[in-house]
């Protein structure tokens, strides 16, 4: 199968996050920060070089301010219903994902949607224009999952420091492949899917917080403090609730371990070379609507939105399927980028590149797309 879904999740895995994995399993079967045998504190080591790691790797304070959850949106719900209180203001894209808009509908706090041009300078203005004086939190992603535009955040989160906004970034498509320091970004929260770019299991997600997070939505065991029957108020722990995904964190280091070996600068410029193939050889097709524009580095994440003409995205999308070949299609779950693009109504096939894959699969997609 030629895999193009990177963006839902990496298909291939390398085979030192399988060994970590594996070995997790084998050898570190035990609960970390529960117990106090050997099985259990070696799993607790693992855990917390893990937490220096995606510190290191991310720029973060330290290994305290990691928390591991079950994935990107977990984290993104702790900061949106942790930070934001009734009479607050939130600004958010026009191109979020519904892991940011259905949290933050959910908590009846007002907030705006900023537009998304092509010239960054024109993102950064309607981003100012939507800031108000209760404006507490700016949650933005880094590239949208549809149309693979990686936006101005930096410039962002330096307006909202100097302002004493907290700035959040969903870095779902993002983590990986650019690079990411929160403190020299004044990033205060970031959000990790790591089972994306950075080559682990599903089911682990990570927030880094480099401020407080003041309610919590999940409480329960964390080992600590356990006569109290309040939450712990420092992190991890706080927002730790119950047994955390062993094999996946080591997952996450093996991952980490992959990306730095090959270099995120060198990952990023493999998938663009891909990317940029794909968007010339599709621009060739008549039967194919592609939506934005050539594929530029630091202006899009390898991911391509497009259509067949003349047919809905799922039965395009039945078509290659059954030729062997992996897309996604419909609204990806962000339906605000697709009304910017005016899809909407019937979505689009989105494919989306990683470190595996190469360009002889991207040439057979491009011939096999003449035959639709």
């Amino acid at each position: 199968m030629i895999y193009f879904d990177n963006a839902a999740t990496s298909g291939h895995k390398p085979q030192m996050v399988i060994n970590a994995v594996n070995n997790a399993l084998k050898n570190l079967s035990a609960n970390p920060g529960r117990s106090g045998h050997k099985g259990a504190l070696d799993a607790a080591d693992m855990v917390y070089k893990t937490r220096q790691k995606v510190a290191d790797f991310f720029g973060a304070l330290g290994p305290e301010n990691v928390v591991f959850t079950q994935n990107c949106t977990h984290a993104l719900n702790y900061v949106i219903k942790g930070v934001l209180k009734r009479g607050d203001h939130a600004v958010v894209s026009s191109l979020e994902h519904n892991a940011v808009m259905r949290p933050l509908v959910k908590t009846g706090i007002s907030f705006d949607a900023a537009r998304v041009f092509e010239n960054d300078e024109d993102t950064v203005a309607d981003f100012e224009k939507k800031l108000k004086v209760n404006t507490k939190l700016v949650i933005m992603t880094g590239a949208s999952n549809v149309t693979g535009q990686i936006l101005p955040f930096e410039e962002i989160a330096k307006i909202c420091k100097k302002r004493g906004i907290f700035f959040c970034l969903d870095a779902a498509q993002v983590a990986g492949i650019l690079p990411i320091n929160m403190q020299k970004m004044h990033i205060d929260y970031l959000c990790v899917a790591p089972h994306k770019s950075l080559y682990a299991p599903m089911g682990i997600g990570i927030l880094i917080c480099t401020n407080p997070i003041e309610n919590t939505i999940i409480e329960g065991g964390t080992g600590t403090s356990s006569l109290e029957f309040v939450q712990p108020n420092t992190l991890p722990e706080m927002l730790e609730s119950g047994t955390l995904n062993v094999p996946a964190i080591a997952g996450v280091s093996a991952g980490i371990d992959f990306v730095n070996k090959v270099g995120t600068e060198k990952i990023y410029g493999f998938e663009m070379k891909l990317l940029k193939i794909l968007y010339e050889g599709l621009s060739k097709n008549h039967k194919i609507i592609l939506y934005t524009a050539p594929p530029r580095m630091h202006k899009y994440a390898p991911v391509l939105p497009f259509n067949v003409r003349g047919m809905k995205s799922d039965e395009a999308n039945e078509f290659f399927s059954q030729n062997g070949v992996a897309l996604r299609a419909g609204l990806h779950c962000a339906p605000t980028a697709h009304k910017m693009l005016g899809t909407q109504d019937f979505g689009t096939l989105r494919a989306s590149l990683s470190a595996f894959n190469n360009e002889n699969e991207v040439i057979s997609f491009i011939n096999l797309a003449k035959k639709v």
